[in-house]
Order: C-alpha cells, then sequence, then structure tokens
C-alpha cells in the first residue's frame, strides 16, 4: 500500500525540486541532508508556515517533557510577578496538549536562601527546560553552572547575567530603558537641579541595576548636561527604613528637582514624597503598572512609569522552551520588550 503523504509536504518538495522523504529527514531533524538542501527547505517551511502534525508525534511518543519556572513569589511590597505569571500560565494552557507540564517555583525576594532551596529542588526535579528570574547574582550563576552540566536549556525573564549561555534572554533593553528615564527628567530640570537615583532591592549586586544606572547616566553625559546625580542604595525595603533614609537625603539636599526608581518600588518613594513636609515636590520616575504604583500614577504623585510588558515576558519564556523542545527550532538570543511610558493621562488604556 502507498504510503499517505502528510499534507503540506509535497508541495515543500515540489518547490525546494527533493523528494518527499528529504523533507521529511528535515522535518524530523534526521541526518542524510547537505547543509544547503536543508536551508533551502527550511526557508520553504517558514514561507508556508508549515506545521507537522505535532500533536500526533508527541502523543505517540508517550513522554511527559517538564518545563520548572522560578520566580520571585507576589508579595504586600510588590505584585510585579503577577503579570509574568498570568503570562506564564497562558502559555501552558495552549502546549499542555502537547504533553508539555509546567511546574512553578517561588522564593522571596528577601531571601537568597529560598531561591537556593527552590534551585536545588528543580535539580532534583531532573527538569526539560527552566525560565528563571535571576534575581540574586551569585546563587542564579552557580544554578546556570548546574544546568549546564545537565544539558538543561534555560531562559532569563526581566533580567540577564552575562555570559551564562542561556537559550535566551527575555525582557526590558535595560541600558535603553535607563537612557529613556534619564531623557524623561529633563522635562523638570532647572538650572540648579540635582537628580536622585533610588535602588530598592534586598540584593543590589544585579546586572539588571548596573544597566540602568549606567544608560541613565549616559544621556546626561551625552547630551553634556552636568546635573549632579545623586545616587541611594536602600536594602532594607520595608517602608520606615526607605522613609529614614529619603528624609535625610532631602534634608541634607535642596534643589532635589527629579527622582529616578530603578524598580517597581517607586510606590514607596511616592508614599514619601506624598507626606513629606516639601517645598516643591520633584518629577518621579519608576517602573511598572503595579497596583500601588497605579494608585499614585493616577494622584499625580508619578509622573511617568516605564513598563515592559511583563505578562508578554512570561508568555514568550514558555513559548521560546516550546520552539526549543518541541519544534527543535532556533530561538532569539535576545528578545527585548518594547519600552512603554504611562502616565496620568493614558493609564487607563493601558494593559501589562
Amino acid at each position: 500500500m502507498k504510503k499517505k503523504e502528510i499534507p503540506g509536504v509535497k508541495e515543500i518538495a515540489r518547490r525546494a525540486n527533493v523528494a518527499i522523504a528529504t523533507v521529511d529527514r528535515v522535518i524530523h531533524n534526521r541526518t542524510g541532508v547537505s547543509a544547503k538542501t536543508r536551508e533551502k527547505i527550511n526557508q520553504i517551511i517558514a514561507e508556508l508556515n508549515y506545521q507537522p502534525n505535532l500533536l500526533a508525534r508527541r502523543l505517540a511518543s508517550n513522554k511527559i517533557l517538564s518545563i520548572a519556572v522560578l520566580i520571585p513569589s507576589v508579595t504586600e511590597e510588590t505584585d510585579f510577578w503577577e503579570a509574568p505569571l498570568q503570562g506564564v500560565r497562558q502559555a501552558e494552557a495552549e502546549i499542555r496538549q502537547y504533553g508539555i507540564n509546567v511546574d512553578l517555583y517561588f522564593f522571596n525576594l528577601s531571601d537568597p536562601r529560598t531561591f537556593v532551596e527552590q534551585a536545588n529542588r528543580i535539580v532534583d526535579a531532573s527538569v526539560d527546560g527552566l525560565v528563571l528570574a535571576p534575581s540574586f547574582v551569585d546563587e542564579a550563576r552557580e544554578f546556570t553552572d548546574a544546568c549546564q552540566k545537565a544539558n538543561i536549556p534555560f531562559v532569563f525573564i526581566d533580567s540577564t547575567i552575562p555570559n551564562q549561555r542561556s537559550l535566551s534572554y527575555i525582557g526590558p533593553p535595560l541600558f535603553q530603558s535607563g537612557y529613556l528615564a534619564g531623557k524623561l527628567c529633563t522635562y523638570r530640570l532647572q538650572e540648579h537641579s540635582k537628580l536622585l537615583v533610588v535602588n530598592i532591592a534586598t540584593s543590589l549586586d544585579s546586572f539588571t541595576y548596573q544597566q540602568i544606572e549606567e544608560g541613565f547616566r549616559a544621556y546626561f553625559t551625552d547630551h553634556k548636561l552636568t546635573y549632579p546625580i545623586l545616587k541611594a542604595n536602600i536594602q532594607q525595603t520595608d517602608y520606615p527604613s526607605i522613609a529614614l533614609h529619603l528624609q535625610d537625603l532631602f534634608t541634607a539636599h535642596e534643589a532635589i528637582d527629579a527622582v529616578f526608581v530603578s524598580n517597581s518600588r517607586v510606590f514607596s518613594v511616592a508614599r514619601f514624597l506624598e507626606s513629606a513636609d516639601l517645598l516643591k515636590r520633584p518629577l518621579l520616575i519608576g517602573y511598572d503598572f503595579v497596583n500601588e504604583n497605579i494608585r499614585f500614577l493616577a494622584s499625580g504623585i508619578i509622573d511617568f512609569l516605564i513598563c515592559h510588558q511583563p505578562k508578554e515576558q512570561g508568555y514568550r519564556s514558555i513559548m521560546a522552551l516550546y520552539q526549543h523542545l518541541i519544534l527543535s527550532a532556533s530561538v532569539a538570543k535576545e528578545h527585548y520588550m518594547p519600552i512603554d511610558i504611562v502616565t496620568q493621562e493614558n493609564q487607563a488604556f493601558y494593559r501589562n
């Protein structure tokens, strides 16, 4: 009996001027096809948007693939990670039919030991792929080194660590994001103004804060603007500690006319500015469309929020592993998210 041809394969073979068996070898990533012919066939597959019957193939294999997601837990201090989690769950619902399980692991942003505990659980679980928020650099580097030795592909989400051979980084272009914040600050600056950069996090040694601040300062260097730039690193993230630190700064320095907060905790600075007895409220810029930030944006205390579509980050991180594990397709080494500017005027229409 003549073997039934897979719909679409015959047309690919006709366009490539090769045998159907050759197309089949390329689709199933088998040997015996020259690099030139393979490239030609893959180009035609992309042009036709051809998808083989992945569901039937996966079900026939009876193998369940496991993807682990290691991200910070949502807390009372900040609900930023709720949006990426929604994206992860959306992607999981779409690919579950292909025999893929997505297992969630959460760590406390205030305690690196919780990161290590969850990382060890993932190693013991022998997963097939990993989505990782590398909030604690040293611990994350040790973890990803172990993943590389075990041939576990991993995707960085929202922040990255250089030279770690990740499958992909999905998140903001950090330097450019900070650069934009610098430009936004100039709307309020006068001749004798000072600027304040505020970093609020338990761990401040990440590549993220370094790149954002470098971008911020580069804007002023590139435009030959010589405003003094003050800096506050606040590692105790409870509000009383933040308020005390800010009070000392504003008492010691007059003419702080713009404040840039390098993460989603800008609402803590907004809370301070709302209650502080200052002659003039400075312009305030920070990150992320989280509930507390939205409240202060609506009231005018926060002037600009820079956002990077965190729900889409979560979705794309899972789909990158799906492309790699199921489709055997190439994945972009970096997938930078758009840089959105949200203000009091447009916040009612913005969606993460």
